[in-house]
């Protein structure tokens, strides 16, 4: 008899039901599994933020787009993705990039944001141009989740990426900015009512000639994204967070959102960064949290809410920390400290009030700028894209580089650190 959730269930029923469902357990033995923990923590701890998210990088492709070796009868020995969707996919994203000749192209771009869902192929369209256009992990997000396809809607050519999620619970330097406090914020659910741009990702060399990074920020503000979470969710969108990717790490201090209209840098994180162990060894704590520790196993990877949501927040984390506790893992390997800087831009001028609970949605006021496509792509232009392209022209350093990661399928992790991690964060 296999498991089947039913809303109707509290936890605890569901949890009977579950273990009545003829579950089924592996035998792992602790004292391997510790030592496959501390193996690849110790391997990764030893990494800087660069290095090791470029290593996560190369993981994430490595399991996600396996690939096989196949005799062409002409070309010979080749390696080719095992899934065709997933070739298709790469083929036309590489066959479509904004890569024009003319310098002054970017003043005719008219972007467009193309809503994912789950129409045809773009789910995986979406997916092919996050992963390999960033060294940063492609992680699915917890909660609310709006994937777009950046593309021009002249020529029909690719821009980039952008997914606006469910805004982070806690950053002290955003909720310091707005006078949050924990009651209004979770139980009042004004939280409801930010998101954040949990993906920004331009195709180059976009990026690189023209910042275009500081234009998918700026569409992360948009009417269309404010609309389509109004329609979907039934929350009006007020506020907009996101965060840097490697905060007072990074040359300079500077991200692509410093000097940026309308975000505003509320500050730094003062979390952690997660190592992680490989793929293998993930899976062997799960089967052992199962074996040894079924009702937390279960309630991290199984327990729904009534709405379908899982019932734990994080479970990854979650489950890995719990072993780390019970294993006794070194602490000094299990996480690096990593901040990032926190931006912030109030779509509203009562924006902060109202997340406080101080004044009505009807009293929010008027917007704080024009959040048309159309403006915010002026804005783009006129103040970021006009002086960057102008400076590369001077110094001879405009690039046709599209820096496409899709070879991470075939490359080794040594081939792969020294081809591309001096361009990890670029």
């Amino acid at each position: 008899m296999s498991y089947k959730f039913d809303p109707k269930d509290d936890v605890d029923t569901q949890y009977q039901k579950w273990l009545d469902s003829d579950v089924e357990y592996q035998d792992i033995d602790t004292d391997e599994l510790k030592q496959s923990l501390i193996t690849d923590l110790t391997n990764v701890s030893k990494m800087d933020v660069k290095e090791y998210t470029l290593y996560q990088k190369w993981c994430e492709v490595q399991e996600k787009y396996p690939y096989e070796t196949v005799n062409d009868l002409w070309e010979g020995e080749q390696k080719v993705l095992k899934d065709e969707k997933q070739r298709r996919a790469i083929a036309e994203v590489k066959s479509n990039f904004w890569n024009p000749d003319d310098i002054e192209a970017y003043l005719d771009l008219k972007p467009e944001l193309i809503y994912t869902n789950k129409e045809k192929d773009l789910p995986e369209l979406w997916n092919c141009i996050r992963t390999f256009s960033s060294t940063m992990k492609n992680n699915a997000n917890i909660g609310r989740n709006l994937n777009f396809i950046v593309r021009d809607s002249v020529t029909k050519k690719y821009l980039g990426v952008i997914c606006i999620s469910s805004d982070f619970l806690d950053l002290t330097p955003r909720d310091s900015f707005i006078g949050w406090e924990r009651e209004p914020k979770t139980q009042g659910g004004m939280i409801n009512h930010t998101a954040i741009g949990s993906t920004i990702v331009p195709l180059q060399p976009l990026g690189f000639n023209y910042v275009g990074g500081k234009l998918l920020a700026l569409l992360c503000l948009t009417t269309p994204i404010q609309e389509l979470w109004k329609k979907l969710y039934g929350d009006t969108l007020v506020g907009v967070t996101t965060t840097s990717l490697y905060g007072k790490t990074k040359a300079g201090g500077l991200s692509q959102y410093d000097n940026l209209d309308y975000w505003q840098r509320m500050g730094y994180s003062s979390g952690s960064v997660n190592f992680e162990p490989l793929r293998e060894t993930r899976y062997k704590v799960r089967e052992w949290l199962k074996k040894n520790y079924t009702r937390k196993y279960f309630e991290w990877f199984h327990a729904k809410k009534p709405s379908g949501q899982p019932h734990k927040r994080d479970h990854k984390n979650r489950s890995l920390q719990f072993v780390y506790s019970k294993l006794e893992i070194p602490k000094d390997i299990i996480r690096t400290e990593h901040h990032r800087g926190i931006y912030f831009t109030p779509l509203y001028q009562n924006s902060c009030e109202f997340l406080r609970n101080d004044c009505k949605e009807d009293s929010l006021g008027e917007k704080c700028f024009d959040t048309s496509v159309e403006a915010i792509t002026e804005v783009w232009k006129r103040k970021h894209a006009k002086g960057r392209i102008k400076q590369l022209v001077k110094k001879n350093r405009v690039s046709k580089d599209t820096l496409f990661y899709d070879d991470l399928t075939v490359l080794s992790w040594e081939e792969t650190k020294e081809k591309y991690l001096i361009q990890v964060g670029r």
